[in-house]
């Protein structure tokens, strides 16, 4: 048990699929796990254990923003002896290419600041994901026939972004899409050596200001769930 997680020794897998929402969380340990076992609900940051055939896993919340990822990866790597995280989230599509319900594989996350940043002090470290597990997410996706894109991302660390500007060097610059949470997380899995991945389902489009209908949205996010179980467990 921790400061933010109550879970108990051994109650939560290697393995950890999180997504910022808590109910998101619970939705997808109800949909795709063998008898999900709630083992957190610790300020409302709901997490479950089940099986995904045959598979140990954790869909564990993690709130929004890079200060909220810190706190939850930062306690199930150090506590928990998770090895493999995986983000699984929404994010705004920045390029015409990248359309409403795609799916983008972050093998960067570029961003301004992050709770890390006191650490690397003058260092402008470049925090990408793990290639074992990049490589096996973009395998699944073409099993799956997921329109899928993989290159950099920008996690921003504020939602009400008054930046047109930044936005459009971003652009530029080949980002994909934006996001709130991967730059954090994969700045941690280095520090400890862990493996993980960020997994986005394009829920919105900056570009043309289209949005995913909410009753759409469980059906677009069920296939990112899907993928990244696949590629978490990939032989």
């Amino acid at each position: 048990m921790t400061i933010h997680i109550g879970a108990e020794p051994g109650q939560i897998a290697e393995t950890v699929l999180m997504p910022g929402d808590p109910l998101r969380a619970k939705w997808a340990a109800e949909t795709f796990l063998e008898n999900p076992v709630c083992i957190n609900q610790v300020r409302g940051m709901l997490g479950y254990t089940g099986h995904w055939r045959g598979h140990r896993v954790t869909i564990q919340g993690s709130g929004m923003g890079m200060a909220s990822m810190s706190i939850y990866a930062n306690e199930l790597i150090r506590d928990y002896g998770v090895k493999t995280l995986i983000r699984v989230g929404s994010a705004g599509a920045m390029q015409p290419d990248v359309q409403i319900r795609d799916i983008v594989l972050a093998q960067t996350a570029s961003t301004l600041s992050t709770p890390s940043r006191a650490i690397m002090r003058e260092v402008n470290f470049a925090p990408c994901a793990d290639f074992g597990l990049l490589q096996a997410a973009h395998a699944q996706a073409q099993a799956m026939g997921a329109r899928a894109h993989v290159g950099g991302i920008y996690s921003s660390d504020v939602f009400y972004d008054e930046r047109p500007d930044l936005n459009e060097i971003m652009q530029r610059h080949g980002i994909l899409c934006v996001e709130m949470e991967a730059a954090e997380l994969y700045i941690l899995a280095a520090r400890y050596k862990v493996r993980a991945l960020a997994v986005l389902t394009m829920s919105d489009n900056l570009l043309t200001g289209e949005a995913l209908p909410p009753d759409a949205r469980e059906q677009s996010f069920g296939q990112m769930i899907e993928l990244a179980l696949g590629a978490a467990f990939a032989p």
